[in-house]
């Protein structure tokens, strides 16, 4: 087979941004008969660029810069300590002092480095909040967007941390929060935002937020999507049930926002086909459009993160998840770090003909540009061919490093460099249908409540109505709508889930649902700071 790539693999030290100390393997050979002696071009793809400029860009830039979408951070201690994906140890490659590992056994302790990173990261994003709002020259519309903004990343340090310090003011430290306190910060904070005492009756005819479809700016949608979020959570941050606000504020976004589920006939062209390969489709329609590289103006993006390749960097979930030789399908770049793969028993919860599965893994044998399996010389199995499988034989020392099904609900383009330029949703539609599903069924205690929005998102998946469902069904059914959109730990610890036993994790104690407080943020507070229970 002339068109395989000769490749040989050697270990060699990879630093790449977040601080991370892996040792992957490095493509060192020749490439022979590349392209079959045609350099493709994708000099026509359109990602949308990295969002306007204008007074607040400064600060909604800091949701890329939050750990959103790459490596180390906010979105990785989310996935990492789910049932949804784990990094594996593969000899010397990926230990990085066991971090990831304690991330996935739950044995995480204050000197954990992600931890402590994602802290730094939210604060740094509030830091430009504060600012913003300090310097002031912002329109009514601009302020109400920063608090909104500026409560989102508290959402977040509420979400992981549990007590932390509610600092509203440049050079101006505060006191250390309870949770409730933090909670009920959010919650004003999204309320002034929208203008309204409360979400349930609301009118928002007074709002000092746009109702313009704005994707990369808050508008009354998107904070109404967030506090149903807020209110959805609710029960496990304070105590106290709120989900027939989390339903109002969900229900107001679907039957009054103007989205639509992207269903049949919403496509965009498929940025990763490979004339050779005709299993590549030419569009790419449906949930896989939501995700898409060129995914800039679907009809069901209310809020999201805008990535760009050039511009607009620190997406990099093909570097993240892809082995090594995979370069060689979309032509990256850069070679891929070979790290995060699905678990398998996650893999199995969808159905063989849901278009989720479809979208979200990538399995089985893989095919460069021109349609020729790819090689890995340093595979000790007989046949080295790269077939990426969804068992994964161990989480540490030695484990495969074609083990597990690969992430590729957001996905790439041929060409791509290491960052992507898929725009990373916050809020969208298919969650508010869940949303609205779940806060009707606890408020009634009655599953089938849940019945009407769920079969809505499972009809765009292509898989049959359900006739009945319970609180584990539905769990397994957010879960496999929301893959990788970081709110699977959340959804766990809802549902009393994130204490189980899984592939690799025996059972955890409750106090690991808050991450332990940063030591290295303890330490630096002259005891304005103190350690969450149990760490």
């Amino acid at each position: 087979m002339k068109n395989i790539f000769k490749i040989i693999l050697m270990s060699s030290a990879l630093i790449f941004a977040g601080a991370c100390t892996d040792l992957d393997e490095v493509l060192v050979g020749e490439v022979d008969s590349q392209f079959n002696g045609e350099e493709p071009t994708f000099g026509n793809f359109d990602g949308g660029g990295s969002g306007p400029s204008d007074a607040v860009s400064s600060a909604y830039n800091q949701l890329r810069e939050s750990g959103s979408a790459n490596h180390g951070g906010y979105w990785s201690v989310q996935t990492v300590s789910s049932d949804e994906a784990a990094i594996t140890q593969k000899g010397g490659d990926w230990y990085d002092g066991g971090i990831w590992i304690d991330m996935h056994r739950h044995t995480y302790g204050p000197a954990n480095g992600p931890v402590n990173g994602t802290w730094t990261q939210q604060y740094a994003a509030i830091g430009a909040c504060n600012s913003a709002l300090a310097d002031g020259g912002l329109d009514a519309d601009q302020t109400a967007q920063i608090r909104a903004l500026r409560a989102f990343f508290y959402y977040r340090l509420l979400d992981l941390y549990g007590r932390v310090k509610i600092v509203t003011t440049p050079g101006v430290d505060a006191p250390q929060a309870t949770r409730v306190q933090v909670f009920n910060f959010v919650e004003s904070e999204l309320l002034a935002a929208l203008g309204v005492p409360s979400v349930l009756g609301m009118d928002l005819s007074s709002s000092p937020l746009s109702t313009l479809q704005t994707p990369y700016r808050i508008n009354q949608f998107a904070a109404l999507g967030l506090i149903a979020k807020l209110y959805l959570n609710a029960e496990v941050y304070t105590g106290t049930p709120r989900y027939a606000e989390a339903s109002a504020a969900a229900g107001y976004v679907i039957d009054n926002g103007g989205y639509m589920l992207c269903g049949d006939g919403c496509t965009v062209p498929n940025a990763a086909k490979r004339p050779s390969v005709a299993s590549d489709p030419d569009m790419l329609e449906g949930y896989a459009a939501v995700f898409a590289p060129n995914n800039q103006n679907n009809p069901e993006l209310i809020w999201s993160i805008a990535y760009d390749n050039v511009s607009g960097g620190n997406m990099n979930f093909a570097q993240m998840t892809l082995h090594y030789s995979s370069q060689f399908t979309w032509n990256l770049q850069n070679q891929p770090w070979n790290g995060y793969s699905a678990l398998e028993d996650f893999y199995n919860s969808y159905d063989a003909a849901d278009k989720r599965k479809a979208n979200n893994f990538i399995v089985g044998t893989q095919l460069d540009y021109n349609g020729s399996p790819i090689l890995d010389y340093a595979s000790a199995e007989e046949d080295i061919t790269l077939i990426y499988t969804p068992e994964i034989d161990e989480l540490e020392p030695n484990a495969s490093r074609q083990g597990g099904a690969r992430l590729g609900k957001f996905s790439f383009r041929q060409g791509q460099r290491d960052n992507m330029d898929n725009d990373y949703p916050i809020i969208r539609l298919g969650d508010m249908y869940l949303i609205r599903a779940e806060a009707d069924a606890r408020a009634a205690g009655d599953w089938s409540l849940a019945l009407t929005d769920v079969n809505t998102i499972r009809a765009r998946a292509g898989v049959p109505a359900l006739g009945s469902i319970t609180a584990d069904e539905f769990l397994a059914e957010r879960g496999r709508e929301m893959f990788i959109e970081v709110t699977r730990r959340q959804d766990l610890i809802r549902f009393g889930k994130f204490n189980d036993a899984w592939w690799e994790k025996p059972a955890s104690t409750p106090n690991k649902n808050i991450f332990p407080i940063p030591q290295e943020q303890i330490d630096a507070s002259n005891g304005t700071l103190t350690q969450n229970p149990g760490y």
